[in-house]
């Protein structure tokens, strides 16, 4: 069983992980991951938080945060497949530019 403190240790690692691949990453898919990857972060901080305190209080918000997840990985991908039937390319920086023309 891992303890509460390296599961929150985890959480902000992943979160921090997804934070960076937000800014850095060009291509939209890649940029719904990272975003992903923070929605489980949370989730796992939540988890951790209420084990470090004895209370169920985490694991029930994480049950609303699992469906948002999804919701935002199907609306996510409807739009990416709007996008590159639009613009033929997922990438985030030459959409901007050719929305600036």
């Amino acid at each position: 069983m891992l303890p509460a403190e390296q599961a929150l240790i985890l959480a902000a690692i992943l979160f921090v992980t997804g934070v960076i691949g937000v800014i850095v990453r060009r291509n939209l898919i890649f940029v719904l991951m990272s975003v992903e990857i923070m929605f489980n972060a949370a989730g796992l901080a939540f988890v951790a938080g209420s084990a470090l305190h004895g209370q169920p209080d985490g694991q029930i918000f994480f049950i609303f945060i699992l469906p948002v997840a999804a919701a935002e990985v199907a609306i996510g991908l409807a739009l990416a497949v709007l996008v590159f039937q639009k613009y033929r390319t997922l990438d985030l920086w030459t959409i901007a530019r050719s929305r600036e023309e």
